[in-house]
């Protein structure tokens, strides 16, 4: 795939908006390209409302200056829902300053509307949505929380998504080798919700606390492990306007997904430095965390969390990607959801008493 500069990537932002128009996107809008402020927060707080696995013999946890602590159902006799994929409740404080964003939906939203319910989220207090990137199980719940939660939410919602690619057509391999459906969201249903979204194909800070990685650049020794198929078409509104990032040729055609813009959400925590946060980093999470550290000017990793997506890498590349996680020098690891069991026993072999393990419902606090 090709990569752009930024003066290309200004050219293709104005071309893209002219297109967005064109096809009905008034919803829609480009992150600026041109370098970012980054925030510095005092505190962070993070409440895994959907992961894949539910333990209610969940014990509090500590390392690098960072706590776990379990989350139960408030009804007992309606226990937390877990399934594949994720969603995070982001709590971040800047003085007295507190925000409350969304990051991802998971894969229902009886799961993710279940879970806030009893977990007894205030959908109220949210007011940003990110969406990481164009995977079914982390936007599935979206449009069925908003369904929910809209009357709640401001009344100048934005989401923060990745890039166009996240809105593309994707296709799960199954049986043979055959194709099915494995989603697309459609922008036409967000703007019927009243709901803004900013491409950010570029970095940009997000509630004056938080900011993402944009594009990621790949230069590390970590590969695009295989997951979906991508289709580049846009047709009648819905679809991904492929062609302000890549040529004539790739119209139509469903290849391999490279998560073109997936990105990482990320905070520059006081005195300890960047906690970065992946949703599935398709692109590799040690590219994820060297993005953020060349976007933010911030040499010290404090935390690495989220999905790895290192679930089905083989043992000798595991190995290695742990090595180079390892070389980060980070004082927290929090795998998640696609991250997978070999990761986390790999990890800690290699990063004893770093390795924090995390639960749906569980909380996570930094800053204490």
């Amino acid at each position: 795939m090709p990569d752009f500069n930024r003066r290309e990537a200004l050219k293709m932002s104005a071309s893209f908006a002219l297109a967005a128009a064109a096809g009905g996107f008034s919803c829609i809008e480009m992150a600026k390209a041109g370098p970012i402020e980054v925030p510095t927060i005092d505190k962070l707080s993070v409440r895994v409302l959907v992961d894949s696995a539910t333990d209610i013999f969940f014990k509090p946890q500590a390392a690098g200056g960072v706590k776990t602590e379990p989350g139960r159902s408030a009804d007992t006799t309606r226990p937390l829902h877990s399934e594949w994929g994720l969603a995070l409740l982001l709590e971040p404080q800047r003085g007295d300053e507190k925000r409350t964003f969304l990051l991802d939906f998971g894969w229902t939203p009886e799961t993710i509307n279940g879970n806030m319910d009893l977990l007894k989220v205030d959908a109220s207090k949210i007011d940003t949505l990110i969406m990481s990137h164009g995977h079914f199980d982390h936007w599935g719940g979206l449009l069925g929380f908003l369904a929910k939660h809209r009357n709640d939410l401001p009344a100048d919602l934005t989401m923060y998504a990745g890039g166009e690619d996240n809105f593309c057509q994707r296709y799960a391999r199954v049986g043979q080798g055959e194709l099915s459906d494995y989603g697309m969201l459609d922008r036409r249903d967000i703007a019927k919700q009243n709901v803004k979204v900013v491409l950010c194909e570029s970095p940009v800070v997000i509630g004056g606390q938080a900011f993402t990685t944009g594009k990621i650049k790949r230069n590390s020794i970590e590969k695009v492990l295989p997951n979906s198929m991508v289709e580049f078409k846009l047709k009648d509104g819905a679809g991904c306007n492929w062609s302000h990032y890549l040529p004539a040729e790739m119209e139509g055609k469903i290849v391999p997904d490279e998560h073109i813009h997936e990105h990482a959400t990320c905070f520059n925590l006081k005195d300890k430095g960047l906690i970065v946060i992946s949703s599935c980093g398709h692109v590799g999470i040690v590219n994820s965390v060297r993005q953020a550290m060349e976007v933010s000017g911030v040499d010290k990793v404090h935390a690495i969390m989220g999905g790895f997506h290192l679930g089905p890498a083989p043992a000798d590349y595991l190995t290695q990607v742990v090595s180079e996680i390892g070389k980060l020098n980070p004082d927290v690891l929090i795998p998640m959801h696609c991250s997978g069991l070999n990761f986390t026993q790999e990890a800690q072999r290699q990063m004893p008493g770093k390795v924090l393990t995390t639960t749906t419902g569980t909380r996570i606090t930094f800053g204490i």
